[in-house]
This record gives structure tokens, sequence and C-alpha cells, in this order.
């Protein structure tokens, strides 16, 4: 059996050196912290990703560049945070605040407010998934009941029973889980959607 061999001409020192960690800081408004931090802790992904897919993704750039020429931010209320980045995503960063003439701080910003629709499917989702779990559990009340039943019919140790235990076995795994997503996915209900943070501006 022949064993698949990595081929070194797949790699180079630059490209490994793109994927380096390194460290930027950027003065945003709290929103757009707080919206990065969320969706990466909803979607479970790291915040290095995601600014690996807004920053370097020149589409998202060019959509935002415009908005960008002609957005003034507000001072009140913004701070400094320092984020982990690729050094490739800082390159590219640097590189387009250089060619649109655009400051980074603005580009960022703009670029994680791309992140508004995700996090509002997200509630949405949320929503659901807690209504789904109520759904459920209404369902296994009946069970509990149809579950005596059975029992008082054909006895305990009747086949029928022990499936039907089974089945409701896996059934309370599975609503335990869910509830485990919810509880997971509780960073996303307060937060506030963008039109909801432009009235509380």
């Amino acid at each position: 059996m022949s064993e698949s061999k990595i081929n070194p001409n797949d790699f180079s020192l630059d490209a490994l050196k793109g994927m380096q960690s390194v460290r930027a800081t950027f003065t945003l408004p709290r929103h757009a912290i707080n919206l990065i931090s969320t969706v990466a802790n909803q979607l479970g992904v790291k915040q290095k990703s995601i600014f690996d897919h807004l920053i370097e993704n020149k589409d998202i750039i060019d959509q935002i560049a415009d908005e960008a020429k002609a957005y003034e931010p507000e001072k009140k209320g913004r701070k400094q945070k320092t984020f982990v980045l690729s050094r490739n995503c800082l390159s590219t960063l640097d590189t387009f605040a250089r060619e649109y003439g655009l400051p980074r701080d603005v580009l960022v910003e703009l670029s994680i407010r791309q992140l508004d629709p995700v996090i509002a499917q997200e509630k949405q989702r949320h929503k659901n998934r807690k209504r789904l779990l109520s759904q459920m559990q209404d369902f296994r009340k009946l069970g509990s009941h149809f579950l005596k039943r059975a029992h008082d019919l054909v006895g305990r140790d009747d086949e029928t029973v022990q499936t039907l235990e089974s089945f409701f076995s896996q059934y309370d795994k599975a609503m335990d889980e869910l509830a485990v997503i919810i509880e997971k996915g509780k960073s996303v209900e307060q937060f506030p959607s963008a039109g909801e943070q432009q009235m509380s501006a």
C-alpha cells in the first residue's frame, strides 16, 4: 500500500509566514467589537478566521469602499481593541487602505458590519430553537402519560414497553442536547440588531 506524500513544492517559506498570527490594534465602536465576538462564539469559529474571510475578500472590500469614503465615524463610544490576525490578512488590509485612501479602522469597522445579517439570522434561529424545545417538552409530557398507560396495559417488562422506553430515552437525550445549544446561544438573544443599535445611539 503506497503512502501519500506531501509535496514540498506545495509549501513555501513566504506562504507559511503569511499564516503566522500577528496582533493589530484598531479603534472601533463597541457594537463592532461585540458583533465579531458574538458571531465567533455563536458559530464556533476563531475571530482570526472571520477577519480572513472579511478582509481578504476583495468583493466585500469593493462593496464597502464607496460607503467608506463618505463615512464619518463617530468618535464617541469607541475604544481600542487588539485582535489576532494572520500576517496575510494584515498585509491585505494595509494594501486596501492605501489603495482606497482610507483609514484601516474604517475598513475594519465596515467589514465587521457585514456580519449584521449573520447575527440577525442567528437570533431568529435561536428563537426557533427555543420554540422547538418548548414543543418537544409538551410532546414529552404526553409521552410520559402514554408510557404509563403502556405499563398498565402490558407490563413494564413487555418488549413493546421496552422499545418505547428506549425511544423516549433517546428523545430526552435530544432535548438535553438542544437545551445545551440554546444555552450557548444566549449571547445572541440580547444582542441589538443594526437598526436597534442606531435607535439606541
